[in-house]
């Protein structure tokens, strides 16, 4: 079990149950697992936009996505309360092998609250 993806996740799903604004959460979520995660070094959640594209909506350091510096990245559909996908959470690593199964357990868990905060809010 990854006890930092873990610590990451603990942070942001208190910012989720303190019923934060949708952008609050965000910001929380690509800062806590660049925080919190050693391995993790760019996070970005994109929202579809009225015309379905995807936009940004918070990143991790939004003048670096890391581009082509990248080893390892996992995309992590969001969803809001009525299965909607209404954005994808990315998460890069410069490390060619560096999540494992519970980090993409956890990252699922995390993309699925915040897209339930999302629809709410």
């Amino acid at each position: 079990m990854s006890i930092p993806t873990d610590v990451a996740s603990l942070q942001i799903m208190a910012e989720v149950y303190k019923k934060k604004s949708s952008q609050s959460v965000f910001e929380k979520t690509v800062k806590s697992l660049v925080q919190e995660v050693p391995y993790i070094d760019w996070v970005g959640i994109y929202l579809k936009s009225d015309d379905e594209n995807l936009q940004l909506s918070a990143a991790s350091d939004e003048e670096d996505d890391l581009g082509w510096e990248y080893n390892g990245q996992l995309k992590f559909p969001i969803t809001n309360s009525v299965d909607q996908q209404i954005g994808v959470m990315v998460v890069r690593s410069k490390q060619a092998i560096a999540f494992d199964v519970t980090d993409v357990s956890t990252l699922e868990t995390i993309a699925e609250a915040i897209g339930q905060i999302s629809y709410s809010n």
